[in-house]
């Protein structure tokens, strides 16, 4: 069966489930939940006297749509964070380093005196919702406590409402949109992490399941033929105008500078940004393209008067029914000697 069957299902509902966050597994199994560029996973993680430490894994990178690993390091990250929180469920402290020499290491130092944070209730729920939203508009009070909550050392988020602005950062998402679409290198990397049927995505247990964006299940190679003669610029922008229209507003993570080190606070602020999000009923999607061209990612800086801080991630939020989920590797592959 080429849909989404029993056995996708059933995979998906028990890898969104609890774990034992007093174990090392556990915590690994939490923080392989994270948010992640491609779902590529470009994590490892190791055991250390003081706690874990998560390496990235460059044979996972991405580099014609994150040449500069900007994206890889985000997800270090958000990995960072959720493992961070599934130690304070178990009365842990925990304190994070990142090694700005040698791999670029994320070392996390576990103690004895932490306090469970209630976004670790939201990790089951957190997804990346990549479909139409209803246009409600999300109250206040939300969107305060979302932006409380992303708010990390050297990073903070910037919410747009104004539809005004809305159409100006929509403009940039179709131009950068548009290069990545007519890059040959972009669009084989981006075919090669299409996961066009759950067969496939089972298989693999990372990609991007067609399912999860409400696109059809196809065969593989019918899929691989269908991407190549439907996936156009023309229709790419009309799909994104239309969904980032359909959205409340939009959400751009920044941080202070624009090092390895700043990157991964960016992806802790953002995964704390979607597990509030999540907690609260909203969805959001990731429109990162005017982040992912330089040129274009130069103009959005200007937009919103960001001056030398870099726009890190870019996101839509509102509305809408979930969708299904993505699935992970096996917690043993993703382990380092």
């Amino acid at each position: 069966m080429l849909g989404r069957g029993p056995d996708y299902e059933d995979l998906t509902v028990a890898l969104w489930s609890h774990r034992d966050p007093a174990a090392f597994m556990g915590l690994v199994h939490y923080a392989t939940l994270a948010a992640n560029s491609h779902n590529a996973q470009a994590w490892r993680f190791r055991q250390t006297a003081e706690g874990v430490a998560i390496l990235p894994d460059m044979g996972r990178a991405l580099p014609a749509a994150d040449s500069d690993h900007h994206h890889l390091y985000a997800s270090l990250g958000c990995a960072a964070e959720n493992l961070m929180l599934a130690a304070g469920a178990t009365g842990r402290s925990s304190a994070m380093e990142f090694a700005t020499d040698g791999d670029g290491r994320i070392e996390i130092a576990l103690g004895q005196t932490g306090s469970r944070d209630v976004l670790f209730d939201a990790i089951l729920e957190r997804q990346c919702t990549r479909s139409d939203y209803d246009g409600r508009p999300v109250p206040g009070s939300d969107l305060g406590a979302m932006q409380a909550a992303a708010r990390v050392p050297g990073c903070e988020v910037v919410l747009i409402e104004d539809r005004v602005k809305i159409e100006q950062i929509l403009e940039l998402v179709l131009a950068a949109n548009t290069a990545q679409v007519s890059d040959p290198a972009f669009v084989a990397e981006l075919k090669s992490w299409l996961r066009f049927n759950a067969r496939a995505a089972i298989e693999t247990g990372d990609g991007l399941y067609s399912g999860c964006s409400g696109s059809p299940s196809l065969p593989t190679f019918l899929g691989r033929i269908m991407f190549g003669a439907f996936f156009k610029p023309d229709a790419e922008n009309d799909r994104y105008a239309r969904q980032v229209r359909s959205s409340s507003g939009i959400a751009v993570i920044v941080s202070e500078h624009d090092d390895r080190a700043h990157w991964v606070q960016a992806g802790r602020g953002y995964q704390r940004f979607a597990l509030k999000a999540a907690a609260l009923g909203i969805r959001h999607a990731h429109v990162n393209q005017p982040v992912e061209v330089p040129s274009v990612r130069r103009e959005l800086q200007s937009l919103l008067g960001l001056g030398d801080r870099r726009p890190d991630l870019v996101l839509r939020f509102g509305h809408a029914e979930p969708m299904p989920r993505s699935l992970r590797r096996p917690v043993r592959t993703v382990i380092a000697a």
